[in-house]
């Protein structure tokens, strides 16, 4: 077996097929499944995944579940709302298939916001062989170490996120959550009304100025002042946790 493709999914039953219909020319799917409650799980099943079922918030012990479970010589790491264009498909199979002197490989991934195509693009690792994947580190955020020559890819993984407002609401409930958790374990130094200001400004920033929202016009806008909001609802539930521990220490 060549190309092991691997994906963690949480109720996806939306998109997690059209995810699956763009592996087709890959040896094995595994699916990691963080507790799905829809039909995530029979989709997988008629495209012969292979399911993992696994609780937990930290991302990257996911990711290295899926690297043990794998039995092929590389690894393809994809998530429910993203798939491999037919062009990226024909060029991982050519590295995969020829002598080349890198390990594992950049992907440019195309976001679309809301329907409209984000005039920036990003790079990240997602194809790799197991033998120079060390582990995947970072809970939520994760990062894979890799113990070899990482080159880059030119075609484009697509990623097909915050479809609709409700969604993206929806979507921020859940995961600032599980992000004020884990900034309230790290012991995060208590929240301060300057705190939340610098975290919202910065977000929209970034989002705005840094990565070129202001190039996508209406929706621009909209997912940047989205991306201030979740930032600080993450807070402001860090916030409600760190002062319920003060009033229960206090008493």
């Amino acid at each position: 077996m060549k190309i092991s493709a691997i994906i963690i999914a949480r109720n996806e039953a939306d998109r997690i097929e059209d995810c699956l219909k763009s592996l087709f020319f890959v040896d094995e799917i595994i699916l990691v499944d963080n507790g799905s409650k829809d039909e995530t799980l029979n989709i997988a099943k008629k495209y012969h995944a292979e399911i993992v079922e696994v609780q937990g918030l930290d991302f990257s012990y996911l990711r290295n579940i899926g690297r043990e479970k794998a039995k092929s010589t590389w690894l393809l790491y994809l998530d429910a709302d993203e798939r491999i264009s037919p062009e990226l498909q024909n060029e991982i199979l050519l590295c995969v298939n020829k002598k080349t002197p890198f390990q594992a490989y950049n992907f440019v991934r195309q976001n679309y916001f809301l329907g409209k195509k984000w005039p920036k693009t990003e790079k990240m690792v997602r194809l790799m062989k197991k033998n120079v994947l060390i582990g995947w580190q970072g809970a939520l955020h994760e990062t894979p170490i890799i113990n070899g020559k990482i080159g880059f890819l030119q075609n484009l993984m697509l990623h097909y996120t915050h479809r609709s407002l409700k969604e993206m609401i929806e979507k921020t409930n859940e995961w600032s959550e599980i992000e004020a958790t884990l900034r309230y374990q790290n012991n995060h130094p208590q929240m301060t009304w300057w705190r939340f200001m610098r975290v919202i400004i910065s977000s929209f920033y970034q989002t705005f100025v840094i990565n070129e929202g202001w190039k996508a016009g209406t929706v621009g806008l909209i997912e940047s002042i989205y991306q201030a909001y979740s930032m600080f609802i993450t807070y402001a539930k860090l916030w409600e946790k760190q002062n319920k521990a003060g009033f229960k220490n206090a008493r």
